[in-house]
């Protein structure tokens, strides 16, 4: 592989993950991972952009930020792309009424939406809500239409919580395409439009930027797809697999993101 100064050469932009990255979700809201509190601050003390990229669909993005703000972390709304702003966008402009299968920690984002008489379903991590009942009125609302439409928010197989790992979106998403014979659209990474948002609003080309995640496929495989860069973390839903993993091979695997910090500050510019 070759030397981090060439790897890392001409980064003007960061994307950071949230889950995995800064933090581990659960109980009380979680815990930061240990360094990344300082690490962040000296990122955002140097001349890097920085913006935060998450497919966080059981907080809204004000409480996600208050949350990490009591944290200790130095993060404001207008720096972080989330899925649930991003689809209440796309459901405007296509005029579309959503049947929503989401966690109630995010229903306030869609208070603005209408949702009668449904022309399609989203689908977000909705946890104890993904019953047998809630599933199956969504495929109803699905399998009514004449041009059913599923909109997911990510399409993560699993996160990790402090008790440990969980089942994500994506496995719900899965069941609804295979039992409608349809294909989600997602609004999140690994989408390609997701991470262009993010970049947009950066401001940077994808050839400048550089994404940190914990997930290989989602955060890693995602963001080279857009001609990022992409370095994956040995924290969060990491697994040793992942840095041998079939299809996508990370720019680099470092410890936490303070180690990502510490080589971005050495060799970012050059």
């Amino acid at each position: 592989m070759a030397a981090w100064s060439e790897r890392l050469a001409g980064v003007r932009g960061v994307l950071l993950d949230i889950s995995g990255v800064l933090h581990d979700s659960g109980e009380g809201g979680g815990v930061p991972i240990p360094g990344s509190v300082e690490a962040l601050a000296r990122l955002k003390r140097s001349q890097l952009k920085v913006r935060f990229c998450t497919n966080e669909s059981q907080k809204s993005r004000g409480d996600l930020v208050g949350l990490l703000r009591h944290m200790g972390f130095d993060i404001s709304e207008d720096e972080v792309t989330a899925p649930a702003p991003a689809t209440c966008l796309i459901l405007k402009e296509r005029g579309l009424r959503p049947h929503l299968l989401i966690h109630d920690g995010i229903r306030s984002e869609f208070a603005q939406i209408d949702t009668s008489n449904p022309n399609c379903v989203v689908i977000a991590d909705a946890g104890e809500s993904f019953s047998y009942q809630n599933m199956n009125k969504a495929f109803q609302v699905l399998m009514e239409l004449d041009n059913p439409v599923l909109i997911s928010l990510g399409k993560g197989r699993y996160y990790k919580e402090t008790s440990g790992l969980m089942l994500d979106v994506g496995a719900y998403t899965k069941a609804l395409e295979y039992a409608c014979g349809i294909k989600a659209e997602v609004v999140g990474k690994p989408a390609p439009g997701y991470f262009q948002s993010a970049l947009q609003e950066m401001g940077v080309e994808s050839h400048e930027a550089i994404m940190i995640g914990d997930d290989i496929v989602g955060d890693v495989g995602g963001a080279q797809r857009c001609g990022m860069r992409a370095l994956q973390v040995r924290t969060g839903k990491f697994r040793p697999s992942d840095e041998h993993h079939p299809e996508v091979k990370a720019d680099g695997y470092v410890d936490d993101l303070a180690e990502a910090v510490d080589l971005l500050l050495q060799h970012a510019h050059q």
